[in-house]
């Protein structure tokens, strides 16, 4: 049995990684489950698949479990301090990163520092701190697994070359990745359309179900800014290596080109399970009984060029992924703070990517952020925008 640790384990990726615990029992074993502050889900997942330690980074929220747990012989643990100590329990294998945001940082930092394998939904994690992730999964011998559906296209796609934690760094036989999106609820709209539109508007994403921050990610196309940057660091690529192509069926979830000019991805319908049972089981396939693929029926695939006009964002992301250093985090944070603010009716929607332009012309970059300076960029850009919204 693979011994395995979620973060993020009420969430969508979360809910979904225990899924697959269920539809295979006898290959995991779940040690630890942490979450933001969901008391009722994680008690419930705690009950089915009592694991040794459960963990809720708010701490009032975690008194609340230990007290509906007490007759179970499961330790529950809050703050980051007890993020890290799940991330690094030393009977886990594999750390199912899937914790929304920075927070997830840390514990995966901490994950690879004990040797635990990664899969990766926590995108936050290479955007930001990709020149520290990198060498550290080398040295420490580790495997980072993509699940994000994108990034595990490509990193199916690429299966047979040279892999040593992620894809090796400059790989001369990659031309370029061409990394997918549907283009979100709003493809097509120019920016006057898109005045008004309310968080309902922007959390009715066409093909996919997903939780609140990145179904609004994808509606203002940062979320594929965010995936750029991941990618460039998951994959060794230069900038000018990571092209984002629209295509509104979310059939093909990314392809890589060749120097010979092939063309290889990796298609399905929409949904997380896939590339999640993927990083799970790699490498090996297992069987999936839903979300089959009839190509019959789908029919007729389209692909377009990203409107950089109209979601300025994502031509924002491009420039912020090649200056590099400290602006992603910048970027992020910013990101993160105006999509809480829209999701509470305080900032218009085009005021999400305002605010990231905002931020970043304020920024001054640090070329190479240790750890400490990344979380200070981010504490710094919230307290800017903070300030700037009074």
């Amino acid at each position: 049995m693979k011994s395995i640790t979620v973060l993020g384990s009420t969430g969508s990726i979360g809910t979904q990684t225990l899924n697959i615990v269920r539809a295979y029992r006898s290959e995991f074993k779940v040690e630890a489950l942490a979450a933001a502050k969901n008391v009722e889900k994680i008690e419930a997942q705690a009950r089915e698949f009592l694991p040794q330690v459960v963990c809720l980074y708010d701490e009032e929220k975690a008194s609340e479990l230990r007290v509906r747990l007490r007759d179970l012989p499961i330790r529950v643990l809050c703050g980051m301090d007890g993020l890290i100590s799940c991330a690094q329990l030393s009977q886990t294998q594999l750390v199912v990163t899937a914790m929304v945001g920075m927070i997830g940082l840390r514990p995966t930092i901490a994950a690879i520092e004990a040797g635990k394998d990664i899969a990766l939904a926590n995108k936050e994690t290479l955007v930001t701190a990709g020149h520290l992730i990198m060498p550290l999964i080398r040295e420490k011998k580790v495997a980072l697994l993509p699940v994000d559906s994108e990034h595990s296209a490509i990193f199916q796609s690429l299966q047979g070359l040279p892999y040593d934690g992620a894809v090796s760094e400059g790989n001369a036989q990659i031309a370029r990745i061409l990394l997918t999106a549907s283009g979100g609820p709003f493809r097509g709209k120019t920016k006057a359309q898109m005045r008004g539109i309310t968080p309902a508007d922007a959390l009715r994403h066409p093909n996919w179900a997903m939780g609140k921050k990145i179904t609004i990610d994808s509606s203002t196309m940062v979320n594929k800014g965010l995936e750029m940057m991941e990618a460039r660091w998951l994959f060794g690529l230069k900038p000018e290596q990571v092209t984002v192509l629209i295509h509104p069926q979310s059939i093909l979830h990314s392809a890589v080109e060749f120097v010979d000019g092939a063309v290889v991805g990796q298609m399905g319908v929409p949904s997380m399970e896939l590339p999640i049972q993927y990083a799970m089981f790699y490498p090996k396939r297992m069987p999936m009984q839903a979300h089959k693929l009839d190509l019959f029926q789908i029919g007729t695939l389209q692909f377009e060029k990203p409107d950089f006009e109209n979601f300025p964002a994502l031509s924002l992301a491009y420039e912020v992924m090649k200056q590099g250093g400290s602006l992603p985090t910048v970027y992020n944070a910013a990101n993160e703070w105006a999509v809480s603010q829209f999701l509470k009716g305080e900032l218009d929607f085009l005021g999400i990517a305002g605010n990231i332009q905002k931020a970043v012309e304020k920024h001054k970059n640090i070329s190479n952020p240790s750890l400490a300076e990344i979380l200070n960029a981010e504490k710094e850009t919230y307290e800017l925008l903070e300030g700037s919204s009074r």
